[in-house]
């Protein structure tokens, strides 16, 4: 009875009352020049901050925020026309918000055909600093990746999951924590275990993405350790709903000039 009271509040998101936007900020290839993906951010309706939002979040009314989450993004990303561009549009999803896999995806499935988001160009991605049950974990991921959408642990390196994950089940991408990359030029030793991640992903088929880029310096050196794709400030900030446009830095262009020549 509880999990068929939790499947109506998801489904008629009458239980998370206060209203929601997106903020969208861009995940880049440095080596080609273009968005691999979109990373829909959760915001106030008048664009207040993901932590204010968050305040209002409860056990009471988590599930119905993570449905109105999901069917807020795809909207967005739709009047955007993000589906275009050919890049992904990357949902965050609450693991401990989905009771049942199948039952928790419906809106989303309803919502992308409603608006026509194609399914390939959805991938979930969730943050392994919440405390979780594995084979409840392993439950979604496989079943979403059945449905086909793409899969993504976050902050990779800062959390519960970790290898222990990795060894029972390969996402599509992982994103290196912030942690892990911030003032890497400056530190051997992170330099050491961003090289040695690096290369056990690509091995295991799994795509990097190294997030909280801020500077050239950070900048070049994961891309000399190998990693290609990233987010973070020095590219763009989030644009409260549209698409920001992309600042390159100098490192990119300049590498692209020596290449060229």
């Amino acid at each position: 009875m509880a999990d068929l009271e939790k499947c109506k509040a998801c489904r008629n998101g009458n239980s998370f009352e206060i209203p929601i936007s997106m903020a969208f900020q861009p995940i880049v290839s440095v080596r080609s020049g273009k968005v691999f993906a979109y990373e829909a951010l959760v915001r106030g309706q008048d664009g207040s901050s993901a932590g204010q939002v968050f305040e209002q979040v409860n056990d009471d009314n988590l599930y119905a925020f993570d449905q109105k989450c999901r069917k807020t993004a795809i909207e967005h990303a739709s009047r955007l026309d993000l589906d275009e561009t050919g890049a992904l549009l990357s949902i965050n999803f609450l693991p401990n918000a989905v009771y049942d896999p199948k039952a928790c995806i419906r809106l989303t499935l309803e919502t992308a055909k409603k608006t026509g988001f194609p399914l390939a160009q959805i991938m979930f991605e969730f943050t392994e600093v919440e405390r979780i049950s594995v084979p409840h974990l392993l439950n979604i991921l496989n079943t979403y990746r059945r449905l086909g959408f793409l899969t993504a642990i976050d902050d990779f390196g800062a959390g519960y999951a970790g290898l222990d994950l990795l060894s029972r089940f390969q996402p599509d991408v992982v994103k290196l924590d912030a942690e892990l990359t911030r003032d890497i030029d400056n530190s051997s030793v992170k330099k050491v275990i961003v090289r040695q991640v690096v290369s056990m992903l690509e091995q295991l088929g799994i795509i990097v993405i190294a997030e909280g880029i801020e500077t050239e310096g950070e900048l070049s050196c994961l891309y000399d350790l190998g990693v290609d794709l990233m987010q973070g400030w020095i590219f763009s900030k989030p644009r409260f709903e549209g698409l920001p446009d992309i600042r390159w830095p100098q490192a990119i262009v300049g590498a692209e000039a020596i290449r060229s020549a």
